[in-house]
């Protein structure tokens, strides 16, 4: 696991540079697991099963930390041995067949003990996605892959709280940037109701969720989806015209959708809101369609 910034006053990016990446590794999960598996998960871990104080023993603690981690993200129940040692990145895990979980996280933690609970939900993660055996091509792709389950599992909300700045410092666990982790929690949140921003401790984290929500929020209001605006209404409209009198043209990158011919005549398909499985329905007007993979149902107008 990196860290995203050097911990003491390195350059944090924000925005949303990996978004495309994000929103594969949320489809990857589904596919994995299935839309049963991820409810599996409809509980986040609770703030009580984090906390870390300074009077509490560091090895037990952490320990304890990790044991509340392997619970919730339903991995076989083993030993946890978590270590710390002068390293490069925030932490690591030995990922073997066990029955023992070996971590080691970075000796910064010893005095930054708050933030132990990120490290480790990212490393256990690491575990639960060896045991899945779902991977992808590339450290890059991984890490994006690891964070945004862990989020979306229902831990990854401390790794954006472990996000803090101030005049002289600042801090970020993980590949994805603050807004991208925000965004991820937030599509969780839509999915299960639950609010996570009331968890944060970090001022930061709560900004950039809220900047992750908004985004989350776009996802439900494109064309052909009847939330869509009255911009996109019209820019939709435009390009099915254009679809029906020139079947076969490619479709244009800035938008989500597409259009192609058949004998049954003009779909379109476009990503689900929710997994961003992409969903191929009949151009007729006004429908009702279900994705295919987590089995969500779309309100559309075609």
């Amino acid at each position: 696991m990196s860290d995203g910034s050097d911990g003491d006053g390195g350059p944090v990016a924000h925005g949303f540079p990996h978004l495309d990446a994000v929103r594969s590794a949320i489809t990857a999960l589904y596919r994995r697991i299935s839309p049963d598996g991820v409810r599996a998960y409809d509980t986040s871990l609770v703030p009580a099963d984090a906390a870390f104080s300074d009077v509490d023993d560091l090895h037990l603690g952490a320990q304890r930390v990790a044991g509340a981690l392997v619970r919730h993200l339903r991995l076989p129940q083993a030993r946890v041995v978590v270590g710390f040692r002068r390293m490069e990145h925030a932490a690591s895990v030995e990922l073997t067949a066990g029955p023992e979980y070996f971590i080691e996280l970075n000796d910064r933690f010893r005095t930054h003990r708050r933030d132990i609970g990120a490290a480790l939900a990212h490393e256990i993660t690491h575990v639960l996605l060896h045991r899945l055996g779902l991977e992808l091509p590339g450290t890059r792709d991984n890490e994006i892959l690891t964070d945004t389950v862990t989020a979306y599992l229902g831990a990854g909300w401390l790794l954006l709280d472990a996000f803090r700045q101030d005049a002289v410092s600042s801090q970020k666990l993980g590949y994805l940037t603050p807004e991208e982790f925000g965004y991820v929690l937030a599509k969780r949140a839509l999915v299960f109701g639950e609010d996570p921003s009331v968890w944060f401790t970090s001022p930061q984290a709560y900004t950039a969720y809220t900047r992750g929500r908004a985004e989350a929020l776009r996802d439900l209001q494109r064309p052909p989806l009847t939330a869509a605006g009255w911009a996109g209404r019209r820019r939709y409209a435009k390009d099915r015209r254009h679809a029906g009198g020139n079947p076969g043209t490619a479709p244009d990158p800035s938008v989500p959708y597409s259009f192609e011919g058949g004998p049954e005549g003009l779909r379109v398909s476009f990503p689900c809101p929710t997994c961003h499985q992409r969903v191929r329905v009949p151009v007729r007007g006004r429908t009702r369609a279900r994705c295919g993979l987590c089995r969500t149902v779309l309100e559309c107008d075609t």
